[in-house]
């Protein structure tokens, strides 16, 4: 992590609060690491002295981007990401906050490697890295891990990631045991019998296609016996990601019932649909699969609704020898710390959701569920922001991406949303076009 620089003043910005929804004209003071004010008063005069000063230029000024879960490959994975090529990913995307998924080699079911996972990040990191740890010991779904143990390490959140649960009473015994320690439990839905060896949506696409499709009702299934779990034990759950309607049906029902429950959905479901793999592009081979159109709008909806906590990247690295092989072999998996927020945009730019809305899915919304004081934007809170311009077009290129991997869904799409500056417990992380005069 980086070391707290002197204050600073940010001038001429569209402030952009996602918890409020509202946008203001004006000024943003940091010091030692936190946000001393903000508002339309701030203005150049008689700052010079004291802060060094950014003009934003009427560019966007939030909270930093919380991602829910990111695979970082440390330990064990450096082939396909490290701590420090994701973060350097993450700061360019306006990623301030990541949670690191468990799914490493060991995995993250040892306090040691928890603590680990703290000092790389200390030692390598430039953004915030928050191990999440697994559910149950090697992520084989059978042993719960030390939960109290874990969370006094510094583990967040608890997820077997990509990795469904089956067997309910270890789930059930794991809820319960998260209760004790009002531990956060992130769990992915899905039956893994009924999905098989899907490799992408069930319906008559994959048959056109000739490949084996995962039903929507495999989601469905898993996430009806998790809530009734839920509703067992009075657990905190966050299914993530959820990708169907039928799943937006139990959650709503669910929370209508005032279980402490929430949900999340990748960046790639609200944005792309079934019929983007085309002429099999393994690139969109993720988990689960990308849905009927339909079904995207109803996730997008269920995002202006609130109903949909939680938009992350769900970023996960594949070498070029795992995806370059026929769609049915290739392996799940995009990246998406430095896509997040243009592929987000596409929303805004398209008039199904106000930048708000996005914004508070990737930053208070996720900080309310797990705990932390990041992803807002107060006096008080933490100076972790972002300066970006909503409106400036790219085409991405692959090969440019800081992430190892270069397995993204949008190579070569046409994008708005440009990342200027990002900074962590007030340190510039990122600044992609400098303009602090002392």
């Amino acid at each position: 992590m980086p070391a707290t620089t002197k204050p600073l003043a940010f001038l001429n910005a569209r402030l952009v609060d996602p918890e409020t929804g509202a946008e203001t004209r004006g000024g943003l003071l940091v010091e030692d690491g936190r946000i001393l004010d903000l508002g339309p008063q701030i203005g150049a005069g008689g700052l010079a002295e004291r802060f060094g000063v950014i003009d934003c230029r009427g560019q966007a000024l939030a909270p930093g981007l919380i991602d829910l879960r990111a695979y970082v490959g440390e330990p064990g994975g450096e082939h396909r990401e490290s701590i420090a090529t994701a973060t350097a990913a993450a700061a360019a995307g306006g990623v301030t906050t990541l949670v690191a998924s468990p799914e490493t080699t060991p995995p993250v079911d040892d306090p040691a490697v928890v603590d680990f996972l703290k000092r790389r990040a200390r030692d390598h990191g430039r953004v915030r890295v928050l191990p999440a740890a697994a559910i149950t010991k090697h992520l084989d779904g059978q042993e719960i891990s030390e939960f109290g143990l874990l969370r006094e390490a510094g583990a967040v959140a608890f997820t077997d990631g990509s990795r469904s649960i089956r067997n309910s009473q270890t789930l059930r015994r794991a809820l319960t045991y998260a209760r004790d320690f009002d531990a956060l439990v992130v769990h992915f839905p899905e039956d893994r019998d009924l999905a098989g060896a899907g490799v992408m949506n069930a319906g008559e696409l994959a048959t056109r296609l000739g490949l084996s499709g995962a039903p929507r009702e495999a989601e469905a299934i898993a996430l009806d016996r998790d809530i009734r779990l839920v509703r067992m034990t009075g657990a905190r759950y966050c299914a993530a990601p959820i990708s169907t309607t039928l799943a937006l049906e139990t959650i709503a029902k669910a929370k209508a019932e005032g279980l402490p429950v929430s949900c999340g959905v990748t960046i790639n479901h609200l944005t792309l649909n079934e019929n983007d793999i085309g002429d099999y592009r393994t690139f969109l081979k993720v988990k689960p699969p990308l849905r009927r159109e339909d079904e995207r709008l109803a996730l997008v909806e269920a995002v202006a609704s609130g109903l949909i906590d939680v938009i992350f990247s769900d970023h996960n690295p594949q070498d070029v020898e795992t995806k370059r092989l026929p769609f049915a072999e290739a392996d799940f998996g995009a990246v998406g710390l430095e896509t997040l927020l243009p592929a987000a945009l596409r929303l805004v730019h398209s008039g199904h959701l106000s930048l708000a809305q996005i914004l508070r899915a990737m930053t208070s919304r996720p900080a309310e569920i797990l705990g932390l004081p990041q992803g807002r934007l107060k006096k008080g809170a933490p100076a972790d922001l972002i300066v970006f311009d909503s409106d400036e077009p790219f085409v991405l290129n692959k090969d440019r991406l800081k992430s190892r991997c270069k397995n993204t869904p949008f190579d070569e799409a046409r994008l708005q949303g440009v990342v200027k500056i990002t900074m962590v417990a007030g340190a510039v992380v990122h600044d992609s076009d400098t303009r602090v005069s002392a």
